[in-house]
C-alpha cells in the first residue's frame, strides 16, 4: 500500500495561501497538503505583510528580463481576480476604474510597446489627452482593475483551502529543514516565506500608509514632480480607503512616522476627489506600517534538491507587489512541481 505523502507549504501570505490553493487543485489521490505559516489571517504582525497592502492591481512597465517575468504572472492574476469577482463577491474584490497622473514620467512609460506589454489586457484603457490631464501632468492613463480588501481576501483563500482539506498549522521555523519533520512522510516542502531562510539576496521595504473614511470611487496613482509616488485605493466591502505611498529599503523601524503621515496626506490632498461634506480634510482610521519582502533580482522561484531526494520548491521575494503577481507565482510554482513529478495528478485521475 502506497504512503501517502504531505506537501507542505510555507507561509499564510497571499503567495502562500494562492500556492497551497492552486496545489490543492493539482494533488495525487496519496497527497494531502498542511500549510504552516508564524501567522494567519487572523494574525496581526509587522513581518506579516499581506493584510497591510492596499491593494490593487497596478501595471508597471519595463524591459528587463523581470520586468517582464512580473508582466506575464501579472497578467494572469489579472484573469483570476477577475474570475473571483465575478464568481465571490464575498473575497473583497471589486473592479473600478484605475487613474494614473505622471508629472514625470520614466522613460518605460514613454515606449508604446512596453505600455502595450502591461496596460493592454485591462478593459477600457486609453491614455489621457491633454485636455484631460491636470496642471503639471505629463502623462496619463485610465483603465478598469481591481482593488482588494486585503484582509478579507487572505481570509477568503485561508477558509477555502481548509473547506478543501487542507490542514493548518501555526509554528515560528528557525531553519527550512524543519518543515520536513511537521507531518508523516514530506517529501516536498513549498518555501513561501516572503523573504526565505538567511537568502543574502533578500530584503525588507518599510511602508506606510494611512486608513481614511474618505470614500473614492477609483484607485488614483500620482506621481509628483519630485519623483516621489502617491495613491489612493479604495478597499471593497466598507473597508476604507488606503492612502500611501512610501518606500523605505532596509528601514526596521515598527513605529508609524507622524512626519511620513503629514507628507502622505499633503501630496494626496493636492489631487484627492474631496466630497463637499469632507471639508478637503481626510477623516484618518489609522497608520498602517508593514514589511514588504523584497528580493534583490526579483522572485526566486526554482526547485532545490537536498539531501536524502528531498525537494524544497522556492517561490518568494515579491516585493510590494504579491497580490498583483500572486496568482502567477503560484501557476509557475505548481507547474515546476509537476514538471518535476512532485505532484502526482495522474493518481488522482485514475480514481
Amino acid at each position: 500500500m502506497t504512503k501517502s505523502e504531505t506537501i507542505v507549504v510555507i507561509g499564510a501570505g497571499v503567495i502562500g495561501l494562492s500556492t497551497a490553493l492552486l496545489i490543492q487543485e493539482n494533488l495525487g489521490s496519496q497527497q494531502s497538503v498542511l500549510l504552516v505559516a508564524r501567522d494567519f489571517p487572523w494574525d496581526s504582525s509587522i513581518n506579516y505583510a499581506s493584510p497591510w497592502a492596499g491593494a490593487h492591481y497596478r501595471p508597471v512597465p519595463g524591459s528587463s528580463p523581470q520586468a517582464l517575468r512580473e508582466a506575464n504572472q501579472a497578467r494572469r492574476t489579472y484573469q483570476h481576480l477577475k474570475e473571483i469577482a465575478l464568481t465571490s463577491p464575498a473575497a473583497g474584490i471589486q473592479l473600478v476604474p484605475g487613474v494614473e497622473h505622471l508629472e514625470k514620467p520614466p522613460a518605460e512609460y514613454l515606449d508604446t510597446q512596453s505600455v502595450n506589454n502591461v496596460y493592454s489586457h485591462l478593459p477600457d484603457f486609453q491614455y489621457l489627452s491633454k485636455n484631460e490631464l491636470p496642471a503639471g501632468v505629463k502623462w496619463g492613463v485610465k483603465y478598469g482593475t481591481y482593488v482588494i480588501n486585503s484582509p478579507v481576501y487572505c481570509a477568503y483563500m485561508l477558509r477555502k483551502f481548509v473547506l478543501k482539506g487542507g490542514s493548518t498549522h501555526k509554528y515560528s521555523l528557525v531553519n527550512i529543514k524543519e518543515a520536513f519533520t511537521l507531518a508523516d512522510n514530506v517529501k516536498t516542502v513549498v518555501n513561501c516565506s516572503g523573504t526565505g531562510f538567511a537568502d543574502p539576496k533578500s530584503f525588507i521595504i518599510r511602508g506606510q500608509t494611512c486608513l481614511v473614511r474618505n470614500p473614492v470611487s477609483s484607485t488614483i496613482t500620482r506621481q509628483n514632480g519630485d519623483g516621489s509616488w502617491s495613491f489612493c485605493i479604495p478597499r471593497p466591502l466598507d473597508g476604507g480607503t488606503v492612502i500611501g505611498g512610501s518606500k523605505q529599503p532596509h528601514d526596521w523601524d515598527p513605529n508609524p512616522s507622524p512626519e511620513i503621515r503629514a507628507q502622505l496626506l499633503t501630496k494626496a490632498a493636492k489631487w484627492f476627489p474631496f466630497t463637499p461634506e469632507s471639508g478637503s480634510q481626510f477623516d484618518v482610521i489609522g497608520d498602517i506600517v508593514g514589511r514588504r519582502p523584497a528580493r534583490e533580482g526579483g522572485l526566486r522561484i526554482e526547485v532545490e534538491t537536498i539531501e536524502n531526494g528531498k525537494n524544497i520548491v522556492h517561490a518568494y521575494g515579491a516585493g510590494g507587489r504579491g497580490f498583483e503577481l500572486s496568482r502567477g507565482v503560484a501557476e509557475d510554482a505548481t507547474a515546476l512541481m509537476l514538471d518535476k513529478g512532485l505532484l502526482s495528478v495522474q493518481a488522482k485521475a485514475a480514481l
